[in-house]
This record gives structure tokens, C-alpha cells and sequence, in this order.
């Protein structure tokens, strides 16, 4: 290495950076010697995590997930920054807006999908060639517990999170021989800024939808890159895996114990938004 060529540290490009999963990921991942690229449309939470993590460390810039241009750019900005590569792509950037399906502004229904899913695929696409160039690079997605069965007052929302956790599959196919690894997390009930007011002090205090730290996602993040790096479906906390199972066995029991209202307190709560 040159005298004045700067040391190349591994990367990672995370939206919905400025709060929540993505901001403890970012923190995290700082924290063990990675150079973060934070992203989001909340400004002031990127300076405070610009702040917090150190600018040595990161490079944060607003992204709006469903501007193609706009993601082209933050990925040309971010890949000189990082030494030319792109060790993780988090694709984590998302909204929350729920109620009725039948009472949802149909804007709502669209933004949803906008930001949800096609942001999700935006930024796989532009990505990609970075990622191809980085050696055993990880493309990484927040899905949801909601992916594992249709979830009745946030419909759209899981219906955007199963269309996440369906890419996630047929592109680990994909990609695979490029020595890219694909993979996500499917959380449970999160304590971020996307929740319902409410629905946190309502929570269940046990069970698959206790409310979980956001910190346990961003551990989750870590350890698909360094413990596990064949495993596809992350669960946060683990007992969401065996909804999926029981989606995947019988659809028509847990679609009969959904409806008895396991996640009232939610469906009750008005929706919130978080960048």
C-alpha cells in the first residue's frame, strides 16, 4: 500500500438510517471499524448519527429510496468514499400505514408500495454492480414478521414485505454465482419510530410479539455478514419462525387464529411513518 493511500475498510450502505434498526445497524457496525453510508429523508437524524459515529466514519447524504436518480447518485457519492466497494447493501428504508384496506387513501396504498417495495428494488439494481465487485458482498433487506402471513390492518404493508422476502429468495438464487450473498430479516414487533403511537406501551410483555430493541436487528445484520453467511431468513426474535412454519403448513389455522386478534393492539392504534 502506497504512503498516502488510504486504508480500504469494509462498507456498508444503509437506508432508513437516521432512526431505528437502521441507525443502531449503522452504530454497530461503526463501532467494529466498518465505514457506514447513511441514508434517509430525515436530515437532522443523519447529523446526529454523522455526530455520534464519528465523520471519519460515515458518510450520510439524504435519499429519497424511490428516486432512481437520486439512489444512481448517493451510490456514486458513497463508492469513492468506501475504497470502490460495497460489502453490504441494507436495504432498510420504509413506512408504516395502515388501518382498513377498504378506509386506506388510496395515496397511502401507492406511497406504501413506493417506498416499501420499489425503493427495495431500486436499490438492488443500482447496487448490483457494486456489490458483483465486492468479494462475498451481502445484499440485505428488512422484511417483516408480516411476511409470514397476510397481516389484517396493515395489509398493504405485509403484502409489501412478502414481495421483499420473495425477491430475497429468487435473487439468492441469482446471484449466488457472483459471490453475492442475499439474505434478510423478518422482525418482530420493533421499538422504532414506526410504530403506531400506542403500540409500544400496549405491547405484549411475552411471546413472538413481544416489543424487541431495535439493536437486536442490527446484531442480526452482523451476523449474517460474519456467522452464518448461508442462511436466507433472519428472525427478530426467533420464535417468528415458527409462524412462518405454521403459514407454510396451514394457512387456514393461523388465518383463524389471526382473526381471533392476536395483534389487536396494533390494528387499534393509528399508524405512523418512519423515513
Amino acid at each position: 500500500m502506497a504512503k498516502n493511500e488510504p486504508k480500504v475498510r469494509k462498507s456498508i450502505f444503509i437506508t432508513g438510517a437516521a432512526s431505528g434498526m437502521g441507525r443502531e445497524t449503522a452504530k454497530l457496525f461503526a463501532s467494529k471499524g466498518w465505514f457506514v453510508g447513511g441514508y434517509d429523508v430525515n436530515e437532522a437524524g443523519l447529523e446526529s448519527l454523522r455526530d455520534e459515529i464519528g465523520a471519519d466514519n460515515c458518510v450520510v447524504r439524504r435519499l429519497d429510496v424511490t428516486d432512481r436518480e437520486d439512489y444512481r447518485e448517493a451510490l456514486d457519492d458513497f463508492a469513492p468514499a468506501a475504497g470502490g466497494r460495497l460489502d453490504i447493501l441494507y436495504n432498510n428504508a420504509g413506512i408504516g400505514r395502515g388501518g382498513a384496506f377498504a378506509e386506506q387513501p388510496f395515496e397511502d396504498v401507492v406511497a406504501t408500495v413506493q417506498v416499501n417495495f420499489m425503493g427495495v428494488l431500486i436499490g438492488i439494481y443500482e447496487a448490483i454492480p457494486l456489490l458483483k465487485a465486492t468479494p462475498d458482498s451481502l445484499c440485505f433487506t428488512t422484511s417483516s414478521s408480516s411476511a409470514t402471513f397476510g397481516m389484517a390492518g396493515i395489509a398493504v404493508y405485509s403484502a409489501t414485505k412478502h414481495a421483499v422476502k420473495g425477491l430475497t429468495e429468487a435473487l439468492s438464487v441469482e446471484l449466488k454465482p457472483f459471490g453475492v450473498r442475499v439474505a434478510d430479516v423478518l422482525p418482530g414487533l420493533i421499538d422504532t419510530p414506526i410504530l403506531p403511537p400506542g403500540a409500544s406501551e400496549s405491547a405484549p410483555k411475552e411471546g413472538m410479539f413481544r416489543l424487541i430493541q431495535p439493536v437486536e436487528v442490527a446484531k442480526a445484520v452482523w451476523a449474517a455478514y460474519h456467522d452464518e453467511p448461508d442462511r436466507l431468513h433472519w428472525f427478530v426474535p426467533p420464535e417468528i419462525a415458527e409462524l412462518d412454519k405454521a403459514s407454510a403448513l396451514s394457512p387456514e389455522a393461523v388465518r383463524d387464529q389471526m382473526a381471533a386478534g392476536p395483534l389487536g393492539f396494533l390494528q387499534a392504534a393509528e399508524p405512523a411513518e418512519a423515513g
